[in-house]
């Protein structure tokens, strides 16, 4: 069996073969600070102050980095930029410790005023699963391991 996905083969006329790598996810907002509220929520160390800055970015553990621009900042370098017009820009995950913590963690952002999208169920692929939309309408996905059946 061959890894016919991997970059490989004879080098490209530049010399190199290309190695790109995941390095950061961004996040375009139209409320800086009702994002950066909300991501706080979720334990990411957002640096106070920050929601006065127009682009905003967090190294998360691994050294990925998260990062998040206002509508206008988009706008200064792609005028014709327009959003979407429904549906998601972006989904992320959040691993949570075991399926107590997805329900209240549900909890706390729902209570916060954050909308609830699918609230926490059992899933049938083995875990406990829910999703929250954060200020721009990104799906939030809150999950862990399904504990043992009772």
């Amino acid at each position: 069996m061959t890894d016919s996905y991997k970059t490989g083969g004879t080098l490209p006329a530049y010399g190199h073969i290309m190695t790109p790598r995941l390095d950061a996810i961004a996040i375009t907002t139209a409320d800086l600070a009702a994002s950066l509220a909300f991501y706080r929520r979720l334990g990411l160390d957002i640096p106070a102050g920050a929601e006065s800055a127009p682009h905003v970015e967090v190294r998360l553990p691994g050294g990925r980095r998260l990062l998040w621009d206002t509508e206008d900042v988009v706008r200064s370098f792609d005028p014709e930029w327009a959003g979407t017009d429904g549906g998601e820009r972006l989904g992320l995950a959040f691993l949570c410790d075991d399926p107590a913590e997805v329900d209240a963690v549900y909890d706390d952002l729902t209570g916060a005023g954050y909308r609830g999208h699918l609230k926490p169920w059992d899933a049938v692929w083995g875990q406990r699963y829910a999703v929250v939309l954060d200020p721009d309408g990104c799906a939030v996905s809150l999950f862990a391991a399904a504990g043992p059946a009772s």
